[in-house]
């Protein structure tokens, strides 16, 4: 009651959280703690005290009883505030309050950094530990759960568009997944370049010599190039892995969500297919036994030139059904083993000659002789009827009664688009051309798109069309790349095509080339720099259409004395080089450029604007 009266808040007392282990540094801290909470608060009731017995004794009230006493002067003199000695006792008690304290805080404050050091030191060491143990990688699935980019295919397409992506989003994070074993690499060598290496090792290496000497490998990358597939994920700057051996089965457009062959279900943010095709066979091969199945080849994979090559090596005929650039490039690639080998080479198609889908009738025939002077046996108007296995080798029937004995048979009757994700996609198939069908910006679904063998797309110029060729290829998944990416471009690109019947034949194409169109054409005399050969020496590429499709058209300079009079092509003449004009109501739809190189550029703005 005597405090209250006088109104002085004076409450001694400590909270349960000052006295608590909660305070940092731990039990012991705790303890120093409160035994200078505890001094500081003694030496304050010190202080304090004589000045409230002071006032307390100098009051009427208590002065009335007679039992207390007025204390001596010695007492008395030091109980008010501001004098000498009370300042003095002050300074003591908080200069010693303030040096406790600080002793406890920087105490607190070197033992906590010690502790926070040792802590990251630990953790780190930890994190570095676990990343390398088999355990952490472990931890890892093998295939990630999502990826922002999933292209489907493992082909030129899939690559082109993996590159244009990456090139214009550098972090990004882009899953390949694709049948086939091998990493993404280019076709076009597998029938041609590497049929004419003097390497013995070449089905190992796959390492070939352009025809202009320089060696190159058929892979478009390295294996360092690709990220591992776990650690997509998780690399800081992105990067592309490839997803070997495997095949997506289904796809869902509104879940965003493919189906793996082994069960695996990868989510995506924007997906490419670029399934390519598959190699036709057939309908009398495919109605034979498991026997004739085991000796036909459908070429198209690395494995099939692996397995071709050898069989080269061991058999004593082969027969290629097939009359078109890839039946007519392996026969040429055959043949010139065939006078070293002993081997018996037979092509057989039923058209009049070689190439006689693609060219005039004039220059198939003309090209059917070469190919004949390269060793093989060429037999056109041949339709297959039947195949059987007469004792050892292989009895090939024609509808017109000739035989044929072999004992191997490659079928390069032309390619079907892979479209079996069409169904559980919903997606659109071309009843006339095959392959999805896709807009301008070669778009399946807002999110989907399709490039390469397996799109059907809009060509302003020509109508709705599917290719087939490697250019087509590049181009269309670097613009479905782009696209991905935001780009919103349409496709107007003209791809082109061409194949080389061996080092000293070859020639170049763009557009609507169908030897069924009217076709006029410019010939004349070839010189040593007009072949496939001196092409890539000035090229410096043996796959042509790498810098012809980056070319521009003012680029390049024909020499003004090229201007040959036009005249009626005669049966038997030797169409050393020359231009093709193909027709459709009076306008260039298509050109073929023969023994003509390095001008493709000039061809296709031609091709957008001649009206004969």
């Amino acid at each position: 009651n005597l405090l209250q009266r006088w109104n002085v808040p004076i409450k001694l007392q400590m909270s349960r959280q000052v006295a608590s282990s909660g305070v940092p540094g731990g039990k012991g801290d705790s303890s120093v703690f409160v035994l200078i909470v505890g001094l500081s608060t003694l030496g304050a009731g010190a202080y304090l005290f004589p000045s409230l017995l002071f006032h307390c004794l100098s009051s009427p009230t208590v002065l009335q009883c007679h039992h207390l006493r007025c204390p001596s002067r010695s007492l008395t003199s030091s109980g008010v505030p501001g004098k000498a000695g009370s300042n003095l006792l002050l300074y003591l008690i908080v200069g010693g309050t303030v040096t406790g304290t600080g002793a406890y805080v920087y105490r607190t404050l070197r033992e906590n950094k010690e502790r926070f050091t040792s802590r990251i030191a630990k953790i780190t060491t930890r994190s570095q530990e676990n990343e390398s143990s088999p355990s952490a990688l472990g931890a890892r699935p093998e295939v990630p759960s999502h990826v922002p980019f999933l292209l489907i295919g493992g082909g030129t397409a899939a690559f082109a568009a993996a590159r244009s992506i990456r090139a214009r989003d550098p972090g990004a994070r882009v899953l390949i997944v694709s049948e086939d074993p091998a990493l993404p690499y280019m076709r076009p060598p597998l029938s041609k370049e590497l049929w004419f290496s003097d390497d013995p090792n070449v089905t190992e290496t796959l390492r070939f010599k352009q025809w202009n000497g320089k060696e190159r490998s058929i892979y478009f990358q390295p294996p360092s190039f690709y990220v591992p597939v776990r650690d997509l994920p998780f690399v800081e700057n992105g990067g592309v892995a490839v997803l070997c051996g495997k095949k997506v089965v289904h796809m869902d457009v509104r879940g965003n969500i493919v189906k793996l062959n082994d069960g695996t279900q990868i989510s995506y943010d924007k997906c490419l297919i670029a399934t390519g095709g598959s190699p036709r066979n057939l309908p009398a091969i495919e109605r034979a036994g498991k026997d004739v199945q085991q000796r036909l080849t459908l070429f198209r994979k690395i494995e099939d030139f692996k397995n071709l090559e050898k069989i080269s090596r061991e058999v004593k005929s082969i027969t290629i059904i097939g009359g078109g650039f890839l039946g007519s490039e392996l026969a040429c690639a055959l043949g010139r083993r065939a006078r070293a080998r002993g081997l018996e080479v037979i092509q057989l198609f039923p058209e009049n000659g070689n190439m006689g889908k693609v060219l005039p009738e004039y220059l198939s025939n003309w090209t059917t002789e070469k190919v004949r002077r390269e060793g093989v046996n060429v037999m056109p108007n041949a339709v297959v009827k039947s195949v059987s296995v007469c004792g050892n080798r292989l009895m090939i029937k024609l509808k017109d009664g000739r035989k044929v004995e072999t004992d191997h048979i490659v079928a390069a009757v032309g390619l079907e688009p892979n479209v079996e994700l069409a169904k559980s996609a919903g997606l659109e198939v071309d009843s006339d051309f095959g392959g999805f069908r896709v807009n301008a910006e070669l778009q399946a679904r807002s999110n989907i798109w399709v490039a390469g063998d397996a799109a059907c797309f809009y060509d302003i110029k020509l109508g709705r069309r599917r290719v087939e060729h490697h250019d087509h290829a590049v181009v269309s998944g670097r613009l479905a790349g782009e696209n991905m990416t935001g780009a919103a471009k349409p496709y107007w690109h003209q791809s082109m095509f061409w194949s080389d019947l061996g080092p000293n034949v070859g020639y170049e194409a763009i557009g609507l080339v169908d030897s069924s169109l009217p076709t006029v054409g410019v010939f004349a005399k070839a010189t040593a720099k007009d072949t496939p050969k001196s092409a890539t020496e000035q090229s410096g590429t043996g796959i042509r259409s790498e810098s012809e499709t980056e070319a521009e058209a003012s680029e390049v300079h024909i020499s003004p004395s090229f201007s040959p009079t036009p005249q009626v092509p005669k049966q038997g003449e030797d169409y050393g080089k020359g231009v093709i004009f193909y027709l459709r109501d009076k306008v260039v739809v298509g050109i073929v450029l023969w023994n003509i190189f390095n001008r493709m550029p000039i061809a296709r703005k031609v091709s957008t604007g001649l009206v004969c």
